[in-house]
C-alpha cells in the first residue's frame, strides 16, 4: 500500500513527538547503552495500594463486562462530588462522562466542536498533541507564543488580538505540560473580561496536573471564577496524574449537556466505554485516603528545587522554577552556535542540543520546538533524584566539550 491510498486527515497529522522520544530512549537502552530517560511524563510511584485492591475486588466480584457508556453512575457520582468539593463546580453525574485517559477526551472534545477551518487558540509552550488533535477535524491550530515574562501564560491582551470570527476554543492547560505554567485567579479574571465579549468560543481546560502544583492556595478554575462561562467550558480531567494510574487509561469530561451528549455519541463509535476495572480502580481514588497526594508532590518539590539549582549552574542553560507539573522547561539559548566536539557541527537550534545530549552524554529529553516554543527542551522530573542527579551531572560534562 502508497500513502496515496490513505486519508488526507492522517496524513495531515505527525505522531505525538513525546511518544516517539520516550521510544527512542527506551530502544537505546536495549542496545545496551547507558541512557538517562528524562521524557516519560508519568509518575514513577506505584499507584497506591487500596486503588489496586478495589481493582482485585473488582474482577473477583465479576465486574468484567461493558458498562454503562459514559461510565459507572459510582465513578460519575465520586467524579462530581470532587468537581464540587476542590473546584467549586456544580455538574450532575448527565454531565459527566468517563473517557480512555485524558487524552480521549480532548480528542473527543475537539471532533464534538470543530468544524473545517474553525480556529483552536493553544498558547505555547504547549502540550504535543493539541495541534494535531485540532487538525485531526480540520480545525486550524492558532498557536500564541507565551514567553517566560508573562510566566509562559497567555495575556488577555494576547487573548483578544488572536481570536477572529473563526475561533472556535481556546485551550488552558494548567499546570502546563511543559513548563509548569499555573494560572491565579486573577489570571482567570483578566481572561474572562475577553471571553464574555465572545460568546461563539468554547475553552477547553485541561486540568490532568491540577493537584502537582507547588505553592499552599486554592485551585483556581476559570468556571468557578466567572460563573456565565461555565456553559462554554470544557473540563478535561483525570486519574493518571495525580494518582499514578497512566495505564489505567481513566480520564473524564465534563460541560453542557448538548456537549456531553455529542462526545458520549462520538464515543459510542469510537472507543465504547472505558475498561471496568480501571474505573472500580478511579473510585477508590476519588473516593479513598488522599495522603497520596501531599506524599508525592512534596517529592516532586524537593526534585524540582535540586534540579534547578542544578541546571542553573551550568553554563549556557537557565530555568525558572515551575509552578507547576512535573517538568522544568531550560532555556538553552547559551549553546545555540557553538560546536559539537565529536564531529564540529554547529549547534543551530533545540533540536541540535536535544540530540547532542542524547547522543554524546546519554540523556534523553524533549527538544521545545514540539511544544511550539524554542530555544528550550524539557526535563521531566518523574523519576529518582539519583537519576535527575546522574543526568544533569552528565548535561553539564556534555557542555564543557562544546567548542566556541
Amino acid at each position: 500500500m502508497t500513502s496515496h491510498m490513505l486519508s488526507d486527515r492522517v496524513q495531515r497529522i505527525k505522531p505525538s513527538p513525546s511518544t516517539i522520544a520516550g521510544d527512542r530512549a527506551k530502544a537505546l537502552k536495549r542496545e545496551g547503552k547507558s541512557i538517562a530517560n528524562l521524557v516519560v511524563g508519568e509518575p514513577d510511584f506505584d499507584t497506591p495500594a487500596h486503588i489496586r485492591e478495589a481493582a482485585h475486588r473488582a474482577i473477583d466480584n465479576g465486574e468484567t463486562r461493558y458498562t454503562a457508556g459514559p461510565g459507572t453512575p459510582e465513578l460519575r457520582s465520586a467524579i462530581s462530588d470532587k468537581l464540587l468539593r476542590e473546584n467549586h463546580l456544580e455538574y450532575p453525574i448527565d454531565q459527566i462522562t468517563v473517557t480512555n485517559g485524558a487524552k480521549s477526551a480532548v480528542f473527543l472534545a475537539f471532533g464534538a466542536i470543530l468544524n473545517p477551518e474553525d480556529e483552536v487558540i493553544i498558547p505555547a509552550p504547549h502540550w504535543v498533541s493539541y495541534p494535531d488533535m485540532a487538525q485531526t477535524f480540520e480545525g486550524v491550530p492558532v498557536v500564541v507564543p507565551c514567553t517566560e515574562d508573562s510566566g509562559f501564560k497567555i495575556t488577555a491582551s494576547q487573548l483578544e488580538k488572536a481570536i477572529t470570527s473563526r475561533t472556535k476554543c481556546l485551550v488552558i492547560n494548567s499546570p502546563c505540560n511543559p513548563c509548569g505554567a499555573t494560572y491565579t485567579t486573577d489570571d482567570y479574571r483578566e481572561l474572562a473580561k475577553v471571553l464574555l465579549g465572545h460568546p461563539r468560543v468554547f475553552i477547553l481546560m485541561d486540568d490532568i496536573y491540577e493537584h502537582i502544583r507547588y505553592d499552599d492556595g486554592d485551585i483556581a478554575h476559570l468556571a468557578a471564577v466567572e460563573p456565565a462561562l461555565k456553559e462554554r467550558v470544557i473540563l478535561i480531567n483525570g486519574v493518571s496524574k495525580t494518582y499514578a494510574m497512566t495505564g489505567w487509561r481513566i480520564g473524564y469530561l465534563a460541560g453542557s449537556t448538548a456537549l456531553v451528549k455529542a462526545v458520549n455519541t462520538l464515543k459510542s463509535q469510537s472507543a465504547g466505554t472505558s475498561c471496568s476495572i480501571s474505573q472500580a480502580a478511579a473510585l477508590a481514588a476519588y473516593t479513598g485516603p488522599q495522603g497520596f497526594i501531599a506524599e508525592t508532590r512534596a517529592i516532586y518539590k524537593a526534585r524540582r528545587d535540586e534540579v534547578v539549582t542544578l541546571i542553573n549552574a551550568i553554563p549556557g542553560l537557565n530555568c525558572k522554577p515551575p509552578a507547576g507539573a512535573f517538568y522544568v522547561y531550560i532555556r538553552c539559548s547559551g549553546l545555540i552556535g557553538k560546536r559539537r566536539p565529536d564531529n564540529g557541527r554547529l549547534i543551530e537550534d533545540d533540536n541540535d542540543v536535544v540530540m547532542y545530549f542524547l547522543e554524546q552524554a546519554g540523556v534523553a529529553l524533549m527538544a521545545g520546538v514540539a511544544y511550539g516554543l524554542s530555544p528550550y527542551f524539557r526535563m521531566s522530573i518523574a523519576t529518582s533524584i539519583e537519576v535527575l542527579r546522574d543526568g544533569c551531572a552528565r548535561i553539564a560534562k556534555a557542555v564543557e566539550q562544546l567548542a566556541g
